[in-house]
């Protein structure tokens, strides 16, 4: 299960690259769908740092 939620983290992490990757390629075509994809590699990060907060506090104890 460890090893499953260390995949889960990075998860988070490539699809908020992925998003923002989209961002820089729709930004001067369609600025709504870029404005939304900025929130959400927002949060995909949060959820990649709060995830690994959150293992980390779990394996520590």
């Amino acid at each position: 299960m460890h090893k499953f939620s260390k995949i889960i983290e990075w998860g988070y992490l490539a699809l908020g690259v992925v998003f923002l990757v989209e961002v820089f390629t729709n930004w001067n075509t369609d600025r709504q769908k870029a404005i939304v994809s900025i929130l959400f590699s927002a949060l995909a990060i949060f959820m990649f740092i709060f995830k690994r907060r959150f293992r980390k506090n779990r394996t520590e104890k």
